[in-house]
């Protein structure tokens, strides 16, 4: 429990064998009330390793029987979060690149009331060239920052992070389910988010880089940075009170958003 709130730290996980066990290790007792592990078809051991700490953590492992995508497994993950009754979920990429350590930190800006949805950015501070983030994908990073913040009238340090914390209210009250199976999912559904009137706060996080943590291709690099543009400009359009479809829905139509 944190300010009262259940926390729910969801690890979505895809040949995780590696780095699980440190990941889950390095967070700091007692801000976590349940792990819950969704196994993306892993082709290795990350089902042994969670089973194996299942033993000493109070980890709910959730196995996919077909690869569905980074997206798709999110999809599993904030269900099962939901419906193990968390006030707030946080989600912990099981590669070790973001710190654990600061998971308390960043639930506490939704488990506070003060935010619906906290990021850990790895562009605050400074740090993510030194740290090892490839050239070409922090550049890509602050030009995609840009145009969204430009486009969705929003004031973020990047999009792209995987480190990121969400209130019950906020993940009951958007269409996540609509979202994409593949990366982009993540922009989806802050924008989604952001039209529904939820906050959105930052802490900076720095990340590692190295040959355990998991990163996208080149190409998938240059699909995704597609899918976001495209996203992006759906949601000026809902700004601009055009909606299309459920998923992007303009300001005032919404029939949820954050009580004040």
């Amino acid at each position: 429990m944190q300010n009262g709130r259940k926390i729910v730290c969801v690890l979505p996980a895809y040949n995780a064998e590696r780095t699980l066990e440190r990941t889950i290790k390095a967070v700091t007792p007692n801000t976590v009330d349940l792990f819950v592990l969704v196994d993306d078809c892993s082709r290795d051991g990350t089902v042994s390793v969670a089973q194996r700490l299942a033993q000493d953590y109070p980890v709910k492992i959730v196995r996919h029987e077909k690869n569905v995508g980074y997206g798709g497994n999110q999809k599993t993950c904030y269900r099962t979060a939901l419906e193990e009754a968390a006030d707030v979920v946080v989600m912990l990429h099981p590669d070790y690149q973001y710190d654990p350590r600061l998971l308390g930190a960043l639930t506490s800006l939704v488990s506070s009331g003060v935010y619906d949805v906290a990021l850990g950015s790895r562009i605050l501070g400074k740090g993510a060239l030194k740290r090892g983030m490839p050239l070409y994908k922090y550049v890509a990073n602050r030009a995609l920052t840009l145009i969204e913040n430009l486009l969705i009238d929003l004031k973020l340090s990047e999009y792209h992070t995987g480190y990121r914390a969400f209130s019950r209210q906020a993940l009951e009250s958007v269409q996540f389910e609509l979202n994409s199976d593949d990366f982009v999912f993540d922009n989806e559904i802050l924008i989604q988010l952001h039209l529904a009137g939820f906050a959105i706060g930052e802490i900076s996080v720095p990340a590692n880089y190295f040959p355990e943590a998991s990163s996208i291709t080149f190409g998938r690099s240059v699909v995704y940075g597609l899918g976001v543009l495209r996203c992006s400009f759906f949601g000026f359009a809902a700004r601009l009170g055009v909606r299309h479809g459920p998923r992007f829905v303009p300001k005032g139509q919404h029939r949820f958003g954050r009580q004040h």
